[in-house]
């Protein structure tokens, strides 16, 4: 069985769909997409958002209206959906959906944002540490694991445009890359990394300000981790970055099984 999954950070579903989305959605091959920052409430939710034409969803909003929020869209139905880590002070930010499927374990996770004040950096920070306490639990039940979706930090100097004046802010922090350099190091793979080495100029973030985008004056932040024990399964690793609706571009793997 195959399973192709994309992500993509839509920065407000409803802006996304009327630029397009669900055309676009529904003109591609894919089993799972997983959307972050949705920014929606479900009993705002339509019935082109719900069920866009051969897609079911699930969601997962923040109690904040217009914030954050999670959503997936497959044609793959997973045998089990969860929308907790645990934690109350994450759990109502809308921030993440699990899909189990008998293959591998699906997180779609929108982290948080550091960079408003020191509040919200030392937060983020709390949340990475319980997200990889929570994924080395879920390994420990046997469970392979597939991690998609903004990260909000770019994890090496190749992953942004301009890497020395950005190192004394949140998104490359030496102590948020430090953490992706933990994550790692726990068992999993940067899947686009795995496949292009040290290319350059593979970003999936750009400022909607001074024509950064065309310029292509980005950082990456999305990405799709996978644990160790799925390479043998792991095609396909992808960016795509003509694709408009956001000032983020979706991301991709392909899975085999």
């Amino acid at each position: 069985m195959k399973f192709i999954i994309f992500s993509w950070n839509v920065n407000g579903i409803r802006a996304a769909a009327k630029k397009g989305m669900h055309k676009w959605l529904e003109a591609q091959e894919i089993d799972i997409l997983c959307l972050q920052e949705t920014k929606i409430q479900e009993d705002q939710l339509t019935n082109q958002l719900l069920q866009p034409a051969n897609y079911q969803s699930s969601w997962h909003s923040a109690k904040k209206k217009g914030y954050s929020g999670v959503a997936n869209y497959f044609s793959k139905p997973p045998r089990k959906t969860v929308k907790k880590i645990g934690e109350e002070e994450f759990d109502t930010e809308g921030r993440i959906l699990i899909s189990k499927y008998d293959e591998f374990t699906l997180l779609n996770v929108y982290f948080p944002n550091g960079k408003k004040n020191q509040e919200r950096l030392d937060y983020k920070m709390r949340f990475y540490d319980k997200f990889l306490n929570y994924c080395t639990q879920l390994r420990e039940n046997g469970e392979k694991i597939v991690v998609c979706g903004d990260v909000n930090t770019a994890h090496n100097e190749i992953d942004l445009t301009h890497p020395k004046p950005n190192s004394k802010y949140s998104g490359f922090l030496p102590i948020e890359r430090k953490w992706i350099d933990k994550f790692l190091a726990a068992g999993y793979i940067d899947t686009l990394r795995h496949f292009e080495g040290g290319k350059e100029g593979l970003y999936t973030w750009w400022s909607m300000r001074s024509g950064a985008r065309e310029r292509n004056v980005g950082w990456r932040i999305d990405y799709f981790f996978v644990s160790d024990d799925l390479m043998p399964n792991l095609k396909a690793a992808s960016i795509h970055p003509l694709v408009m609706g956001s000032d983020h571009c979706p991301i991709s793997i392909e899975l085999e099984f």
